[in-house]
């Protein structure tokens, strides 16, 4: 057989798959008509149902849950950290935000709210706050994380609290890094792991020495490696 002529073949026998092939999809389609008809209408009505509920329900529940932030951040840089927290009546505090908001509020509602606790004392309910808080911004990530930290020392749980310490320092690679690593390496200290927490001092010296900790971090090296 020629070139010209298996190259004719060829091309019938693919018009003969292709019209085998649509004839089966148009076969398909037809018995299976009603159910394809009702799967769409349900896609379709779903589509709609979400617009809407995004439109009309989760859009204006977030930009009101976002007005009632301002005030709490307010008092939240005011150190008024119970009022930021619980509100007082006429304005809502973090908490009940989130309570009645959730996620609506933003990632920040619980790291405000973390904080608060923090301040108040309240370690459990600040670690829960805190461990929820999963923003993006590696200064506030590092931030919460070793608030974490500073809640687990509050509960004189150090061996945990040097582990949240430790990872805020590696989170953001910072001139904020230097303060935590100073909060391990004290932690260290009081777990009687000198030689972590002299690592701790020289990453210090080393990584950050125009940090506010590095100018001192001298007379921590030095009354350990005195020892």
């Amino acid at each position: 057989m020629s070139h010209e002529n298996k190259e004719k073949e060829r091309a019938k026998e693919n018009t003969a798959a292709v019209v085998e092939a649509v004839s089966k999809t148009e076969l398909f389609f037809s018995s299976n008509k009603v159910a394809i008809t009702v799967i769409i209408a349900v896609l379709i009505l779903a589509g709609l149902g979400f617009f809407f509920w995004h439109k009309y329900g989760y859009m204006p529940q977030k930009a009101e849950a976002m007005e009632q932030m301002y005030p709490a951040e307010a008092n939240f840089r005011a150190a008024e950290y119970e009022l930021a927290l619980n509100g007082d009546g006429n304005v809502l505090g973090f908490a009940q935000i989130i309570d009645e908001y959730g996620k609506k509020a933003g990632k920040a509602a619980y790291f405000y709210a973390g904080v608060c606790e923090l301040q108040l004392g309240n370690w459990d309910s600040a670690i829960s706050y805190l461990s929820k808080y999963n923003g993006k911004d590696e200064i506030l990530l590092a931030r919460a994380t070793a608030c974490i930290g500073d809640a687990y020392v509050g509960l004189n749980d150090y061996a945990k609290a040097v582990t949240y310490f430790e990872k805020a320092a590696a989170t953001a690679d910072n001139m904020y890094a230097a303060g935590y690593l100073l909060k391990a390496g004290v932690t260290y200290e009081e777990l009687g792991q000198n030689d972590k927490a002299l690592a701790a001092y020289k990453k210090i010296k080393d990584k950050y020495p125009q940090s506010m900790e590095g100018y001192d971090i001298d007379k921590y090296i030095s009354r350990i490696e005195a020892e």
